[in-house]
């Protein structure tokens, strides 16, 4: 068997290639580490500085339907204590079978996670490899690695900056300062810092040990637990561009370490039989720990099987027959056979035989019209049509010298396509025949990999990602997947779910008008739902029966429009513009995707297709393809108003050369922009009938995350580009204010944090909100100056944001943290004027009396409590006291608040000082009316003395000296009357 063995110096001559190769590549740079890490710095400046860091979120869910998970690690000791890693929201602890989890990684630079790994017998040290391996349209670049030895209170930063994706950490079994990390490397640009790292110091410094190429990563490990020497790791050649993704190569494989992982040798040749192939993709490793040289291989498999040829029917047609056909053989075509592949290939009704034959004879199309409108020139071509051979199982019995794999058939159904996402095989530590498989569906094998069968139930999702298998009882099995989390303990046959907290991926949010409104997403592999804006996460849904948020559609959920004049038609849809209107109450769908017409190339349609109903309008829905279309009847027609308006396309085989965003004007109806995901935008003053570019003097073959016009100045628009499929994380956000013929920069002060949404307060023009892939940050000064907004609502990204125009409140979509909700009634009131004052006082809420403040409703329960909310501004930091007065000027309450710069909130519990309540009451009967009940003035339940009913003045004084006030009044309870 030929061996391959990597030696320091030909890692030294493949540093110099890829450094070589780096400095001749034509894309623009990816953001440093160094850059990554300050702009770190930056966001928690911004947030200590912040004039809002008193304004706070409340976090409305979902939980149900949960978020991507990326790892779970158990207790060996016991099972209901275990970790649950997430790809973009951050690391959850449970001590209690998943009842109830507690988040402990949410405030370091990321929060994406590929990989954990516990030291269960170190104080249950937590070993974090950040950035998800996954290579998805949303997995997130990690800094490196994180540890905590005080069970997540504490972190420390362990180096490894720019890996960016690490697929597996592994601790030493009985050394705590020897570890080894996979790192996956780069997703979107090539570089060297990938391969297999080892650190013998606790993570102080690191040595790559094993490194191939800067396009070859690391995606799994295996350790023998019997002999630690022995390590294996499984490489992975890959390369993702936002229009094409490569998703194997020769350089992938399995190699094996003999002294602890310094040094390697490839076991994964052609001789060993394992596949080695410019086919091989993804591959996961899982070793037997009862006899460590048995150990699988799940492999993504990218060569095309082998189809047998079939002899076609007489008569039967295909696709390339058209090609060079002239009109006369075309009329001869039997109308029988016409039509029967015009079904298969599913053309619109109005084509048949009869029409086409009609538009050819006529000389409106050529034959060929027909191969074209199937195929698109831009979609990659493999010379075959035959599928690929996806997921498939080797094993080995000598710890790698030879390889089986262990089935004869495909295993259909399981990778499809993109295997990248998946990889996950593990065998029992009870039976060395027995394995799962983690794909779409997450499947076992009784018998070594020679068949297999699913263990899916009705209430697990697919996409599994993460399993962990008991080794103490056979069948008790956790498993993560895009759905969460569930628990299985009879192998598969009865499932529970663990989802309890809010961790959803949503792409875009919207609201609606009803009371109260409605807030709707849709999220990454879960749907479309919607759901009430005051629900707050809990578990009291399942004695009422029914979860307060509902799903309204499938697939990875997309945008969503709601028309206010009802509340109940919904325009949503699924990924690369399959989206469809909805009326709630009855449930009917029509599709509105628009078409291409015969004789044109197919449309192009972006993984989150844009669309966007008019406000002036309810009827008009627009929607973007590479081309802008229009509809003035709700989508029953959609009409091509434009030509391509990207740069055309790109040879490869994921969607690219579409539109990413559409807006209207809201001062004038048929003022619209659209943006591309390859850097244009256009601008159309009539409807869309006429288009002119104004993107050429902005940074070029950037993704246009959002195009926003301004409903405060008709030529106002704003844009975001962003450079993630670049690995460019730098925050590029415009504004021009005559129609995109000039361009300005803003947001200079913003970290190094790639912008997913601009989107401008439509009560204050001064006042925008730009969500990142970290968090999010608000300027008060059009963009000049930006400040962060994160006080309960973790770093996480954000790639929505609404303004409810009626209720005022904040509706931010998060890509991990399901949604937050800030009301911005005060923040919108922040205008230069205000500010230059040293103190404001808001105008304050009544408040309804209730005479139970202060009571249990029973020996067991909570107390009522009463509240107010005093919400002030003050231009400089200090000491302020705010006093209570009743409508003649008496204190009965004084409280101190140590204010920061900005907006501040005192909550007040309408309680009276004991001090002040015999005069407190001798001032309200000295105001009773002849005849009335004196007022007592008497501790509740719980020995406060609450107001009563009345008019009462706040009174905000500064340390400063500066003093203002405001009234509230608490309103009496309506007296039943009896006729």
């Amino acid at each position: 068997m030929q061996k391959r063995i990597l030696s320091v110096a030909m890692l030294v001559a493949l540093s110099g290639c890829a450094v070589q190769a780096q400095k001749s590549s034509k894309q623009p740079a990816f953001t440093p580490a160094k850059e990554r890490l300050e702009a770190y710095q930056k966001r928690q400046q911004l947030e200590q500085s912040s004039i809002v860091g008193n304004l706070a979120f409340r976090n409305t869910g979902p939980t149900v339907m949960s978020g991507r998970i990326t790892d779970i690690e158990v207790s060996p000791k016991d099972p209901n204590t275990f970790y649950a890693a997430f790809a973009s929201g951050g690391l959850w602890k449970t001590t209690n079978n998943g009842l109830s989890f507690e988040p402990l990684f949410d405030e370091q630079a990321v929060m994406t996670i590929g990989d954990i790994a516990i030291d269960w017998d170190n104080n249950e040290t937590i070993w974090i490899g950040t950035g998800e391996s996954n290579s998805s349209r949303s997995s997130y670049s990690g800094v490196g690695v994180y540890k905590s030895t005080d069970s997540g209170k504490n972190w420390q930063h362990l180096g490894l900056d720019d890996t960016h994706h690490i697929g597996k950490v592994i601790v030493h079994p009985t050394d705590p300062n020897t570890a080894w990390v996979a790192a996956v490397g780069h997703l979107y640009s090539a570089n060297q810092e990938r391969g297999v790292y080892k650190t013998t110091d606790g993570g102080k410094t690191w040595k790559k040990t094993l490194y191939i190429d800067p396009n070859t990563g690391a995606i799994d490990l295996q350790i023998d637990p019997k002999n630690p020497d022995n390590v294996y790791a499984a490489m992975w050649h890959r390369e993702r561009r936002a229009w094409n993704f490569v998703e194997g190569g020769k350089t992938s494989g399995v190699y094996k370490s003999t002294d602890g992982g310094n040094t390697w040798t490839d076991i994964s040749t052609a001789g060993s039989g394992f596949p080695d192939t410019d086919g091989v993709g993804r591959i996961g490793l899982s070793l037997y720990p009862g006899n460590p040289n048995v150990i699988y291989a799940l492999v993504d498999n990218q060569e095309r099987r082998a189809v047998e040829k079939k002899e076609p029917k007489p008569g039967a047609l295909d696709t390339d027959i058209f090609r060079g056909m002239s009109a006369e053989d075309f009329l001869k075509l039997d109308d029988k056979f016409l039509n029967e592949f015009l079904d298969e290939n599913r053309f619109p009704k109005e084509y048949t035989a009869k029409s086409i034959k009609e538009m050819v004879r006529n000389g409106e199309i050529k034959p060929e019209a027909i191969t074209d409108y199937l195929e698109d020139p831009f979609a990659e071509k493999e010379g075959s049509d035959a599928p690929v051979r996806g997921a498939e199982v080797y094993r080995t019995n000598d710890g790698g010298k030879t390889w089986t794999k262990t089935h004869d058939s495909y295993i259909d159904d399981m990778y499809s396509s993109y295997g990248y996402y998946f990889g996950v095989i593990r065998v029992s530590p009870l039976n060395p025949d027995k394995i799962y498989i983690l794909g779409v569906p997450i499947l076992r094998s009784d018998d070594g990999g020679k068949t297999f069968r699913s263990i899916e139930g009705d209430n697990v999702h697919s996409d599994h990602q993460a399993l962990w298998v008991s080794a103490d009882k056979p069948g008790y099995l956790i498993d993560g997947n895009d759905g969460g989390i569930n628990i299985t303990y009879d192998d598969g046959k009865h499932w529970a779910k663990a989802n309890p907290i809010p961790v959803g991926q949503f792409y875009a949010v919207a609201v609606d008008m009803a009371k109260p409104y409605n807030v709707y997403g849709g999220l990454q592999d879960n749907g479309t739902w919607f759901g009430p804006n005051t629900y707050k996460p809990s578990s009291a849904w399942t004695a009422e029966g029914k979860y307060p948020y509902q799903r309204l559609g499938g697939g990875d959920g997309m945008q969503v429009q709601v028309d206010w004049r009802d509340n109940n038609t919904v325009y949503l849809g699924s990924q690369y513009g399959v989206y469809f209107r909805l009326n709630k109450e009855t449930g009917e769908r029509t599709s509105i995707r628009p078409n291409h017409k015969l004789g044109e190339r197919p449309l192009r349609f972006n993984w989150e297709a844009p669309i966007h109903l008019s406000r002036h309008n309810q009827d008009v829905v627009y929607f973007g393809s590479n081309k802008f279309h229009r509809s003035l009847n709700r989508g029953e027609d959609m009409e091509i108003l434009s030509g391509d308006l990207t740069q055309g396309g790109r040879k490869g085989d994921v969607g690219y050369g579409t539109l990413t965003s559409i807006d209207e004007s809201p001062v004038r109806f048929g003022y619209l922009y659209v943006g591309s995901d390859d850097g244009l935008i256009h601008a159309s003053k009539d409807g869309g009938y006429t288009w002119t570019k104004i993107s050429d003097k902005l940074p070029q073959n950037m993704w246009v995350s959002t195009v926003m016009a301004s409903a405060h100045k008709l030529d106002r628009v704003y844009t975001s580009l962003n450079g993630y499929r670049w690995d460019d994380f730098t925050p590029y956000l415009y504004v021009s204010e005559d129609n995109g013929k000039k361009w300005e920069r803003i947001g200079t002060n913003l970290p190094q944090e790639a912008i997913n949404v601009i989107t401008e307060d439509p009560k204050n023009e001064n006042l925008l909100y730009v969500g990142t892939d970290h968090g999010l940050y608000i300027s008060l000064d059009r963009g000049k100056t930006f400040t962060a907004m994160s006080k309960g609502m973790p770093a996480v990204a954000v790639h929505d944001v609404v303004v409810h125009p009626r209720e005022n409140d904040l509706v931010v979509g998060t890509h991990g943290r399901s949604i937050y909700i800030a009301n911005v009634e005060h923040l919108q009131q922040l205008t230069p004027e205000l500010m230059n004052q040293q103190l404001h006082v808001f105008s304050l809420k009544q408040v309804n009396y209730n005479p139970r403040w202060g009571q249990k409703w029973s020996a067991w329960g909570d107390t009522m409590q009463a509240e107010l909310s005093i919400p002030y501004y003050t231009s400089a930091a200090g000491s302020t006291t705010i006093r209570i007065k009743t409508d003649k000027g008496q204190v009965v309450k004084e409280l101190k608040d140590q204010s920061e710069h900005g907006l501040n909130y005192v909550t007040y519990n309408l309680s009276v000082d004991e001090a002040n309540a015999k005069a407190y009451e001798a001032a309200l009967n000295s105001a009773k009316k002849e005849g009335a009940e004196p007022v007592k003035v008497e501790p509740a339940e719980n020995k406060v003395i609450y107001l009563q009913p009345g008019k009462y003045t706040v009174e905000v004084e500064t340390a400063g000296g500066a003093k203002k006030t405001q009234e509230f009044i608490i309103k009496a309870p309506e007296k039943r009357t009896r006729e």
